[in-house]
């Protein structure tokens, strides 16, 4: 595993939507640095950016200038294949929505993408049975998404984020969906799994609770970010 003095390096990033009625600016000159295995946590309005910095860092959208630098990879730079690697290897992602796939069991769901990804069959299905173990669904293994809970399918995402040994963890309102209970048990596991792996943790919430739970809290604010005091 490489070691990184920052994991995360953001420079001037602007992103703009240009429509046939208006040019929508989101993000202006923003700039954030991440240490390793630090838990940041972006809060912020509806519409103000911090998804859609998310989806940059994770390379599922690209800038309209600026540099963005995650690990050894320059996100703003890479080609779609090069895109592929670096989401499949060096990042795990877990959104509002779990994604799972309808007709395969919960080990399916988390076995499959370090299957396809290249780790022998036997390897992918003992480390998603270990994950689905520690996020508590030991009884579920082969339970369809239609068979689970809310909570429990986004269990089984949490687990599926942390298949590939990723060194950063990007979680976009991952307990937006849920009600109260299950969003307090997600954030609680989200936390506890990220410091079990010893892995970085970017979290974008709309949860107050959840988000003093970071070492370090960004408010996004007309397309830049501004810390905010956790004390």
């Amino acid at each position: 595993m490489n070691d990184f003095e920052n994991i995360i390096e953001v420079s001037g990033l602007e992103k703009t939507f240009v429509s046939s009625s208006e040019r929508l600016t989101i993000i202006k000159s923003l700039n954030m640095i991440v240490k390793p295995k630090t838990k940041v946590v972006i809060v912020g309005e509806s519409g103000s950016g911090k998804s859609t910095l998310l989806n940059i860092i994770g390379g599922l959208d690209s800038p309209t200038a600026g540099t963005v630098v995650v690990g050894p990879y320059s996100i703003h730079s890479l080609m779609e294949d090069q895109l592929a690697e670096y989401r499949s290897k060096f990042i795990g992602l877990i959104f509002q929505f779990h994604y799972l796939l309808n007709d395969f069991s919960a080990l399916e769901n988390v076995f499959l993408p370090a299957y396809m990804a290249g780790m022998p069959k036997k390897n992918a299905i003992e480390n998603a049975k270990q994950l689905l173990v520690d996020v508590g669904l030991e009884k579920r293994l082969a339970h369809l998404p239609s068979q689970l809970s809310g909570g429990e399918r986004q269990r089984v995402a949490v687990a599926r984020s942390l298949i590939q040994d990723p060194q950063l963890i990007l979680a976009d309102e991952p307990t937006g969906n849920l009600d109260p209970a299950n969003a307090t048990l997600i954030g609680d596991l989200l936390f506890s799994m990220v410091d079990r792996y010893n892995k970085t943790l970017l979290l974008v919430t709309h949860d107050r609770e959840l988000a003093q739970r970071g070492d370090i809290q960004y408010k996004i604010t007309d397309g830049s970010l501004e810390e905010v005091s956790l004390a």
